[in-house]
């Protein structure tokens, strides 16, 4: 068997340690004589397969799923190549390939050779692995679908060649690394430390289940359409009052545009700071970033706002053209605002200069769109809506006047309010 090792662009794996250790055991296979090191690698691999299974959840051949994972997160010259453009020209192809034929024997290998020289069914139930069938800790369904699909085409793949067909079409459909196979992210860590960590369980919300706001949706759409497609966007402020919907049109987007490159951060106000070292890390990717900042709002003691002005616009570096900032704010001018600052009378001597900086902030959004909330009449569609999708059984008028009695005790007119309603109804067996 070749070695293992000897790849030129896949060279460090996420889990090396599994990889290293199968290398290790096969060759043990293959000498027919496994001693008592070859036997406790033996038993770490396989351990390390299955808690990658239980907190990837991953089912079937969980060391071609291993396999399959390694290859769909590793991020290397020719797999962000791929990334958008599909297949690429020139050299790089045939190191890819080389790589994919090593990748070949690992997948080929026949696991009961190893069961035979070391005298145990391990290889019999890895290859064959029934999951607890609980959730990914780590991965969506939907993420983990199509690596196990990767795993079963390239092991029925007959040439490096043909590895290369897949694994290119594989990028070019679904990425590469964390940013490709996942819609959205948080920041982690402080300072030059800061990454970003994919968030693994989000809402499956798309615009046409947001009832009403049409204008509103129909204006980000537009700016988040040409902004998808290359063109130039503006940065963009949702504001307005609580519980209508601003939030999750925005989270919407990234249901709707994932497919074409669009990837979400989230951003919180105290890691402003953290942004000029998160937007170098994805500044040269083949994506384009949209920073949430949800409930945005300063006190007029706070001085983050600073750094989100000199991100926005400002500072020496301009930001990046795939990226953008939306945020959603329940005041439209996102720093408190007192009636004292605009007194005649007090220790700032210009009282102007006071203002129009508090006022900066919002202006840097090339877009603003406003929330209102719902009249009575638009408040009951969104009732009506809402109770049609989830097929609740109510008359007509008993169900609006319901929901009157409790929009007066939950809250008053929103959507948020209305979904509540409607939520109950359910949780009642309606």
């Amino acid at each position: 068997m070749t070695d293992g090792n000897r790849r030129t662009l896949y060279r460090v794996l996420e889990r090396q340690d599994i990889y290293d250790g199968m290398v290790r055991v096969m060759a043990a296979a293959e000498r027919g004589n496994p001693d008592e090191g070859d036997r406790e690698c033996l038993y770490g691999v396989v351990n390390g397969l299955v808690e990658l299974a239980g907190s990837h959840g991953f089912s079937g051949n969980i060391w071609h799923s291993y396999l399959a994972y390694e290859l769909a997160s590793h991020e290397n010259a020719f797999s962000m190549a791929c990334e958008v453009r599909g297949k690429v020209p020139g050299s790089i192809n045939a190191f890819a390939c080389h790589d994919f034929g090593i990748f070949k024997q690992m997948f080929d290998y026949p696991p009961e050779r190893i069961d035979e020289a070391f005298h145990t069914d391990l290889m019999r139930i890895v290859a064959d692995y029934d999951g607890s069938g609980e959730n990914s800790k780590i991965f969506n369904s939907r993420i983990r679908d199509r690596i196990e699909a990767l795993s079963v085409h390239l092991a029925a793949a007959g040439s490096p060649q043909e590895y290369l067909d897949i694994v290119t079409g594989f990028y070019k459909d679904c990425g590469v690394g964390r940013l490709g196979l996942h819609k959205a992210f948080r920041i982690e860590g402080k300072g030059a430390g800061a990454r970003i960590g994919p968030i693994p369980n989000i809402a499956h919300i798309y615009l046409k289940d947001l009832v009403g706001y049409e204008r509103q949706k129909a204006k980000l759409t537009a700016n988040t359409e040409a902004f998808v497609e290359g063109r130039s966007a503006n940065n963009c402020l949702l504001y307005g009052d609580s519980g209508t919907g601003k939030s999750s049109s925005i989270k919407a987007l990234m249901n709707e545009y994932y497919d074409r490159g669009l990837r979400m951060i989230e951003v919180y106000k105290h890691q402003l700071e953290e942004l000029p070292f998160i937007i170098a890390q994805i500044k040269d990717r083949n994506y384009k970033f949209i920073l949430l900042m949800d409930d945005l709002s300063f006190e007029d003691f706070e001085i983050e706002y600073k750094y989100l002005k000199a991100i926005i616009e400002g500072g020496l570096e301009k930001r990046p053209d795939n990226v953008l900032i939306y945020a959603t704010s329940n005041r439209r001018h996102l720093i408190r605002e007192k009636y004292s600052d605009k007194r005649e009378l007090q220790d700032d001597l210009h009282v102007n200069d006071t203002v129009q900086e508090k006022l900066s902030l919002v202006s840097r959004f090339g877009i603003q769109i406003y929330y209102g909330k719902p009249d009575k009449k638009e408040f009951q569609e969104i009732v009506r809506q809402l109770a049609k999708r989830h097929r609740i059984d109510m008359p007509e008028e008993k169900l609006l006047a319901e929901a009157n009695v409790w929009e007066l005790n939950h809250g008053g007119l929103s959507g948020r309010t209305a979904e509540q309603f409607v939520t109950h109804l359910r949780s009642v067996g309606i």
